[in-house]
């Protein structure tokens, strides 16, 4: 039978800054400046090891259209590994890195395929024999609107038919709308993969054939906080394959911490603590959005610790860590005080409510099912009176804290 594997990445923008992080200390900086070409690197050491037949990179390979020497010449150094292995290379261009950009320009190794400005093909007979026929085409500017993809025919001969295309998939008002087409369109177009580019969330539009947004390499601020990496595709005639590689060296990930039970600056800080591991990584960083809510401190000096030392102590051993969690955003909030009896006044539901509360005396059958579980048999300790009473105190507040926002 015969099949392909192949990677599909898109959306590298190599060199790309990443805003709004400040006072980063060197080691730190350094991995964020780097951490464009250490996913590109991934890509390539990927390719290598899984000896694929070729490469797809559908997009916006650089963060400008200037194209700054030190992204091209990085790139060039990774596509010349995948030379020496014998890895083709298909490469269009997008909105970020378009053709009428300005910049000096560095020739890249003959396994580079890098579609023109019109929609063209490019034939590839793989190692194994299996002929591959690629259409596409790169940005000849920064915008275009009109429907490229009316442009793309399929031809006749190959055992297999590959689209690449960077556009927006036209229900989606997320994006602008570059190089639009619909779902439907690439399906009458009867390819056997599109390789698509430009969205930057992962996105698998169609399995029958594949229709594939792989997303960027790297997220580059904290709204593109899921997983970043690529595809691999392993494609027969009767169906594909599909497994995602991460190689995000950085992540960006949102924790929120629910401080009620604190009582203390130091139980708010191992709270926060705690956190921090739960969202640790091995060998690769992150930076963590940090909610507190729910904080009710009677100390005034704490409350100040909170908002002078906290993300201070938080920070301190993280950027010796390889897996570090460094805080980029820390937002404290204090639990709102709810007067019953002023609640009461505002409606009879709540003097209902605080009634059947103050009544309740089946904790026992509300835990029931927790008991009855063989773990909860096994584990559980009956609670006593004054955990009971505890309990429904803790649920109380957390029932008039919800229903009155």
């Amino acid at each position: 039978m015969k099949k392909l594997s192949f990677l599909h990445a898109a959306d590298l923008h190599l060199d790309s800054p990443m805003v709004g992080l400040k006072h980063l200390p060197a080691a730190i900086f350094s991995r964020v400046k780097e951490s464009t070409f250490t996913s590109l690197k991934k890509l390539t050491e990927t390719a290598i090891e899984r000896q694929v037949d070729f490469v797809i990179i559908a997009g916006d390979l650089f963060d400008g259209e200037d194209r700054s020497l030190r992204a091209q010449s990085r790139f060039r150094a990774e596509m010349q590994r995948l030379a020496k292995h014998g890895i083709p290379v298909y490469v269009i261009h997008g909105n970020h890195d378009h053709l009428n950009g300005s910049w000096v320009h560095l020739d890249m190794p003959e396994n580079v395929h890098v579609f023109g400005s019109k929609v063209e093909r490019i034939e590839l007979q793989t190692k194994t024999g299996e002929t591959v026929s690629f259409y596409g085409f790169s940005y000849p500017t920064r915008h275009v609107f009109e429907r490229k993809i009316d442009e793309y025919v399929k031809s006749v001969g190959s055992d297999f038919h590959i689209g690449i295309l960077h556009g927006n998939e036209s229900s989606s008002s997320e994006h602008d709308n570059y190089a639009p087409f619909t779902v439907k369109d690439l399906l009458d177009k009867d390819f056997d993969y599109w390789a698509l580019g430009h969205i930057h969330k992962r996105s698998v539009l169609s399995e029958h054939p594949p229709i594939i947004y792989p997303g960027n390499i790297q997220g580059r601020n904290k709204k593109e906080k899921d997983a970043k990496g690529f595809y691999h595709i392993m494609l027969t005639e009767l169906e594909a394959k599909l497994d995602f590689v991460e190689a995000a060296d950085i992540v960006w990930e949102e924790a929120e911490i629910d401080a009620a039970s604190a009582i203390n600056f130091h139980d708010i800080l191992q709270l926060c603590q705690s956190s921090l591991n739960t969202w640790r990584k091995d060998k690769t960083g992150t930076f963590l959005s940090l909610a507190i809510k729910n904080i009710l401190l009677e100390d005034d000096m704490e409350k100040r610790s909170l908002q002078t030392d906290l993300l201070d102590l938080l920070l301190e051993d993280e950027q010796e860590e390889e897996a570090f969690v460094w805080i980029v955003e820390l937002s404290l909030s204090e639990r709102q005080h709810v007067n019953k009896e002023q609640l009461k006044k505002e409606a009879n539901f709540y003097g209902e409510l605080f009634a059947a509360i103050e009544q309740f005396d089946h904790v026992d059958e509300a835990l029931s099912v927790l008991y009855e579980h063989r773990l909860g048999k096994k584990y559980l300790p009956p609670l006593s009176s004054g955990e009971q009473h505890e309990l429904i105190n803790r649920a109380e507040k957390l029932l008039i804290e919800l229903l009155y926002k």
